[in-house]
């Protein structure tokens, strides 16, 4: 259990648990609110290609899933930690010069 924690980077097992949770409940709901979205802007899985359709559904799940990870981690007492992972993850999209 320690080398689990250690790669989460958490200090207790109640955290660890909190942690996975906020992540199966942001994944979900990622990929739930993503058909929406996609319904919304007038995207419909029949009205374009397979290709089309799962490129803008991927497109949109990625930002999607970041917000809801912020949302859900602060919910759940943990918006430090998550914090944290989202400015190490926008770190490495930044173009390095």
């Amino acid at each position: 259990m320690e080398k689990i924690r250690r790669l989460f980077r958490v200090d207790s097992n109640y955290q660890l648990i909190i942690v996975n949770i906020v992540f199966a409940i942001t994944g979900t709901l990622a990929l739930y609110l993503a058909g929406d979205v996609l319904h919304f802007i007038g995207v419909m899985h029949g009205d374009v290609s397979n290709v089309v359709y799962w490129t803008l559904r991927i497109l949109v799940i990625i930002p999607v899933y970041q917000i809801l990870l912020i949302v859900i981690g602060t919910v759940f007492g943990e918006f430090s930690y998550f914090w944290e992972m989202e400015k190490k993850m926008f770190s490495r999209f930044r173009k390095k010069s």
